[in-house]
């Protein structure tokens, strides 16, 4: 008689269920895998929203900050203690929370890198915490498909450094992202490079074709610039607003329907600007919860303009002609990744004539672009079923590897 292993005890960790789709869809991703490839594990999540993944997910989900003013600016004294105060209790929730896994999984997301405005003692350090923890509890944290940058604040890099290099498991969603973590002292030798978690995830039919024109799509974000941009922030909004909003004008007075897409809740006052700006019937707000909704709005559209990396990602994997408005070389790197390498705008000087031109490229070249999307999309489910029998195999020994056959969440569906 063979004795059967114990379930798995899998943590997920991250800021999942916060409002932003794109680290929400990474989780959805890994959470699809483990349960096709790893049916009896047991699942749970240390989160910045743990109502929302747990209602969304059906899985026990615990607030990631013990302080819940973590990522509001203290500028009162009571403040500043009970963030001072949280850290110290976060470094012995993470271990206690840590004690209790055989592998915990960090799903995507930029978790390495500083392309937006970040603080050393907020996410770096709850990462470093939960990499620390696995090492010295003997807990196996996984970073899988992550994405990382260069980064100039000193104790942020250090954080960011220490955590890579405490974690067993690292893949990266770019060979941007393995050559920065190596630029940064990180031993890269073992580590892999796979299409991001998103790509797993099903899609829905793209629109057939017609003689109407279709919507086109654009994704908007609130952009400031990046960690280093802080000084100039308000300039670099105004700039990606203004030319963001001339853009959407021009399109509506060429009688182009346009759907506006946002990634994250911080999002819905750059949509509310550019409605108010614009002011035509033409021009509306899609209400999208989720990567799915997302999708759905990319795949009826002719064409997408679109600013957050998982708009992007969204856009590419229904297999829709996509013009990137780039704040970061990832973005740059998987518009080459899926073949439209020269469809990139840059975010922080976005010129509308320009940005125009670019837009009716694309429109000429759209049947082609779909063929060359429809290619790369089954190369990066090849890569990502690859990534997760990898995955198994380094996390799941005891088992054999797997419970079951490994399959992609869309291969599952």
């Amino acid at each position: 008689m063979t004795r059967r292993t114990a379930p798995a005890r899998v943590g997920v960790f991250g800021l999942l269920g916060s409002g932003n789709l794109g680290n929400d869809g990474s989780l959805e991703a890994v959470l699809g895998y483990l349960r096709t490839a790893h049916p009896r594990a047991v699942v749970d999540a240390l989160c910045g929203g743990p109502g929302a993944v747990a209602a969304r997910y059906g899985i026990r989900a615990t607030r990631l900050h013990w302080y819940r003013g973590e990522y509001r600016t203290a500028s009162r004294a009571g403040a500043v203690a009970g963030k001072g105060v949280g850290k110290l209790v976060d470094a012995v929730r993470t271990a206690a929370w840590v004690r209790r896994h055989d592998v915990v999984i960090v799903p995507g997301m930029g978790v390495l890198e500083a392309t937006l405005p970040l603080r050393p003692w907020g996410f770096p350090y709850a990462l470093f915490l939960l990499c620390a923890s696995g090492r010295l509890l003997g807990t196996r944290v996984a970073l899988v498909g992550v994405g990382a940058g260069p980064i100039g604040d000193p104790a942020t890099r250090a954080l960011v450094r220490w955590s890579a290099r405490l974690a067993a498991y690292r893949s990266y969603r770019d060979t941007l992202s393995r050559d920065a973590m190596r630029e940064m002292g990180v031993d890269t030798a073992r580590d892999t490079v796979h299409p991001d978690l998103a790509f797993a995830l099903p899609a829905p039919p793209p629109r057939p074709p017609g003689d109407a024109p279709g919507p086109v799509c654009v994704g908007v974000m609130a952009f400031h610039g990046g960690n280093d941009d802080r000084a100039r922030a308000a300039e670099i909004h105004r700039r990606y607003l203004d030319g963001t909003t001339r853009f959407v004008r021009a399109l509506a007075e060429e009688g182009r329907e346009v759907r506006l897409l946002t990634g994250d809740g911080v999002d819905a006052p750059v949509v509310e600007a550019i409605l108010a700006a614009v002011d035509s019937p033409l021009v509306t707000a899609a209400a999208t919860a989720s990567l799915a909704d997302l999708m759905k709005e990319t795949a009826a559209a002719d064409v997408v303009v679109a600013t957050r990396y998982h708009n992007l990602v969204c856009a590419l994997k229904t297999g829709t002609p996509t013009l990137a408005l780039s704040y970061a070389a990832k973005s740059d790197a998987l518009m080459a990744q899926m073949g439209l390498g020269a469809y990139c705008h840059p975010a922080r000087e976005v010129d509308a004539d320009r940005l125009l031109d670019q837009f009716r490229a694309v429109e000429r070249r759209a049947a082609e672009l779909r063929r060359t999307l429809a290619e790369r999309n089954r190369v990066a489910a090849e890569h990502l079923q690859r990534q997760f029998t990898a995955l198994s195999t380094a996390l799941f020994p005891a088992s054999g590897a797997t419970d079951a056959p490994v399959h992609t969440p869309q291969e599952a569906s």
